[in-house]
């Protein structure tokens, strides 16, 4: 009677471990998927931002053709710009470091 209790112990501790080995690959699976997820966040976020950077560059472009051209307007909308950069980057750096 004690061997078969004996061996109900052993089964009952291999099923214990076993259990635990399972528990652990289903967090490390989860944990490859959510990495993974974030990549594909980060590379949307990093194409945005290079279109973003496209299309500034290629309006900074127009306006300062425009201005080179003498046109009055245009370089009131260029200075304006300029200045609001600089006032919009002034005011996130005092955000993020203050």
């Amino acid at each position: 009677m004690s061997e078969a209790f004996e061996r109900e112990r052993q089964n009952n501790d291999s099923l214990a471990a076993l259990q635990s080995k399972v528990s652990q690959l289903r967090h490390v699976t989860v944990d490859i998927y959510d990495q993974a997820r974030d990549q594909g966040v980060l590379d949307s976020t990093s194409e945005t931002f290079s279109t973003m950077t496209t299309s500034l560059k290629g309006s900074a472009r127009r306006l300062g053709t425009m201005a080179s051209q003498g046109n009055k307007v245009a370089i009131l909308k260029l200075a304006g710009m300029v200045v609001g950069v600089c006032v919009l980057v002034y005011w996130i750096g005092r955000w993020l470091f203050f």
